[in-house]
């Protein structure tokens, strides 16, 4: 029997890439976005060429009765869940000054990045130790898409560091607490990724990257995040519960 993964923004950039990954890796994908189903064509052939099969959940995480939708959707299809991955994301739609930054976009950033998450993984919980309770081989994993951005301050995006802040401590929360039911909770958290979230500062990072930002002088790619949820997914650090695998080319590498 198949795994299946659930991949909250799973229809573009990082949240792509994953879904295509854990579909090569034998799991039923069920992608969740906020794009029309017209829009998906493209993923879903890959998705279900390259596997066993997924199906596309339209939704906005941030909202509790779209959750509700949308893991009807996986019962409905599957019976079973053993894969949430937190991925869902977006940056502030103006990049502004903490001195002025307002609270609409403030709520906007933090219902999406961490409210949303939050309550999602709170449902999906539940399945997974119900599922555990009814089956004793069931196998269950969750796995956070952070970013370094928890760590390392950007003043002119504020929200966004502050709801990435939430989002680390969130999956230790969930570690500690699923831990008696043999669940893992893991954080990915990337580094300078080059996706459409990017877009808009490439000569910034191209010209950061050259002078030695990084260790590794490339962009992150969304293939260099999924390999990494691909291994934890695949149950390849069993005793590493609740922590943070980097995946930013050694930017956050204290240098003398």
């Amino acid at each position: 029997m198949n795994p299946v993964a659930l991949v909250t923004g799973g229809s573009r950039g990082i949240g792509r890439a994953i879904a295509i990954k854990l579909s090569e890796k034998g799991y039923h994908v069920a992608v969740n976005g906020t794009r029309s189903v017209d829009q998906t064509g493209d993923l879903m052939e890959k998705i279900n060429a390259a596997g066993p099969g997924g199906i596309y959940c339209r939704g906005d995480i941030s909202s509790r009765e779209d959750h509700e939708s949308i893991l009807e959707k996986v019962r409905s299809e599957w019976g079973r869940l053993n894969l949430l991955v937190n991925n869902a994301g977006v940056g502030p739609r103006v990049r502004n000054d903490i001195l002025i930054a307002d609270e609409e976009e403030f709520d906007w950033v933090m219902g999406i990045n961490l409210k949303g998450p939050w309550f999602l993984t709170q449902s999906v919980a539940n399945w997974m130790v119900q599922q555990k309770e009814e089956d004793s081989e069931y196998s269950g994993c969750l796995v956070t898409i952070g970013s370094i951005s928890a760590t390392v301050v950007s003043t002119n995006r504020g929200e966004y560091c502050l709801s990435k802040a939430g989002v680390a401590m969130a999956n230790r929360l969930w570690a500690a607490r699923l831990a008696e039911f043999g669940i893992p909770a893991y954080e990915v958290r990337p580094g300078i990724t080059r996706t459409d979230m990017t877009s808009g500062v490439t000569e910034k990072y191209d010209r950061l990257i050259s002078e030695g930002l990084t260790v590794q002088q490339r962009w992150g790619t969304p293939e260099d995040v999924a390999e990494a949820v691909s291994a934890l997914a695949a149950g390849s650090f069993p005793y590493s519960t609740g922590d943070v695998f980097m995946v930013d080319g050694g930017l956050t590498m204290q240098r003398l």
